[in-house]
């Protein structure tokens, strides 16, 4: 039997957006049954809870996705900080980064913003984010806010994921998720 994939997150947002990405991803899985989203209350809460949870959970062939915002600071350097909190017994696990935060996924894949809320084309800015790397904006939480006209994260997530498709997403971070994803998918 395999196990499940259990998320976890730093934020309610993310679960909203994975919630609508991966039947994309993985079309084959079902909510509960493959995969379980866990949020957190920010990086705090997070970073506390996944250690403990992987040392404890007991389900054969349990993997483990956490995901957090980098939020501008060192990537490698976070990255290895995250990593030195896994537990050494710890099952099969992938830990992401979104750079710089999960709102960058969404500026990845404009035509899904525009999808999802309309006037966002009409926006000033709007054209000219087709030719920034999504994953180096550090205030993608306000551009998406600007071009969506509203600062409910998670309703803004759910809508915009609705509309994403994965395969054209610009966005370095995403991709890098999506491939981590693919190869975690096969491990039991």
């Amino acid at each position: 039997m395999k196990g499940r994939i259990i998320f976890m997150t730093e934020e309610r947002s993310m679960g909203a957006t994975l919630r609508q990405l991966l039947p994309k991803l993985c079309p084959d899985f079902r909510e509960h049954e493959d995969w379980l989203i866990l949020n957190h209350n920010g990086k705090t809460d997070l970073e506390a809870s996944y250690p403990r949870k992987m040392r404890e959970w007991q389900e054969p062939g349990v993997r483990f996705v956490i995901l957090r915002d980098n939020d501008g600071g060192d990537c490698a350097a976070l990255k290895r900080k995250l990593v030195d909190m896994v537990p050494t017994d710890a099952p099969v696990y992938l830990i992401r980064l979104v750079c710089q935060e999960l709102e960058s996924w969404f500026l990845g894949d404009l035509d899904a913003v525009a999808d999802a809320y309309p006037k966002a084309c009409g926006h000033q800015q709007f054209k000219s984010l087709a030719k920034k790397d999504p994953d180096e904006l550090t205030n993608a939480s306000d551009l998406i806010h600007q071009l969506t006209g509203t600062r409910a994260k998670i309703v803004r997530a759910e809508h915009i994921a609705q509309k994403m498709q994965p395969e054209v997403n610009r966005s370095t971070s995403f991709k890098v998720f999506v491939l981590g994803l693919g190869k975690l998918k096969t491990a039991y």
